[in-house]
């Protein structure tokens, strides 16, 4: 069994933080030994930090969440750059926009969605996106921002319409796929899938939200990353070993901050 990354969770969120010494060992067990644990509000950074200095197998990012962008219209890019130079630290965000819930004003998730940009453009780290119900303002706003200066971008818990993809995948972004994949109803998610590249592409679980069949409506965990990795391999007509051999190097391709253990050297089994 080879093993996995989850690259996206919230171990943080009261679900797992309950039982995070549970959580990191049945990861383990189900071969995803290297988690990223993401950050939703920056004034509450040093909550996710310490969860990734607890344990070895864990990162984080920094940055905040578009539902929470107008409780912190205050973080600058130079505020994100400082905090990202711990090293323990391996990504910016997750910053975008989100019009499903509006919970905060869409000029203010564009301004932040911007300065999170800028962070990601002066430390190099990969930009963690959220994009819900906005795929053109998104997409334009990478494009635009593209322009000034590279970046990375990666369009997290992929689920907008295959639009996003190609106009993401076109200045150079990864797609991650989480348990949405699996769902019966996600077919143009599966089919941007399909359209991606194999070195675009990584698998995480959004957890606690969004646990794959068979363990939809229940809480999720990294250890279930493994049931979207099976899917997305479906998906693209290879093996279950060759799909994490790949998700695996993509992650360590886009996330260079991370050193990467014996356990995931290339072509070697877990």
């Amino acid at each position: 069994m080879e093993p996995i990354v989850d690259s996206h969770c919230h171990l943080d969120f009261p679900s797992l933080a309950d039982d995070l010494d549970g959580v990191v060992a049945r990861a383990a067990e189900a071969g995803v030994h290297l988690m990223v644990t993401i950050s939703t509000r920056v004034r509450r950074f040093e909550e996710i930090l310490k969860i990734a200095e607890r344990y070895d197998q864990v990162f984080c990012t920094v940055g905040t969440h578009p539902h929470n962008a107008a409780e912190e219209p205050d973080v600058t890019a130079d505020e994100l750059v400082s905090l990202a130079a711990h090293p323990k630290v391996v990504g910016i965000g997750e910053a975008g926009l989100d019009y499903h819930y509006d919970n905060s004003p869409r000029d203010v998730q564009a301004a932040g969605f911007r300065v999170h940009i800028e962070a990601a453009r002066q430390t190099g780290l990969p930009l963690v996106i959220h994009s819900r119900s906005a795929e053109e303002d998104t997409a334009t706003i990478l494009e635009e921002e593209m322009a000034k200066g590279s970046f990375k971008p990666l369009l997290h818990c992929f689920s907008s319409k295959i639009e996003l993809a190609q106009r993401g995948l076109a200045i150079g972004a990864y797609l991650s796929l989480s348990g949405i994949l699996t769902f019966k109803s996600a077919e143009e998610i599966r089919q941007s899938a399909a359209i991606t590249p194999m070195d675009r592409l990584l698998v995480e679980t959004d957890a606690p939200y969004l646990a794959p069949v068979p363990h939809r409506g229940k809480n999720n965990e990294p250890a279930f990353t493994r049931h979207t990795l099976n899917c997305l391999a479906d998906v693209k007509g290879v093996s279950a070993d060759e799909m994490a051999r790949a998700t695996s190097d993509n992650f360590f391709a886009l996330f260079t901050k991370v050193p990467r253990p014996d356990v995931y050297a290339k072509g070697k089994a877990a």
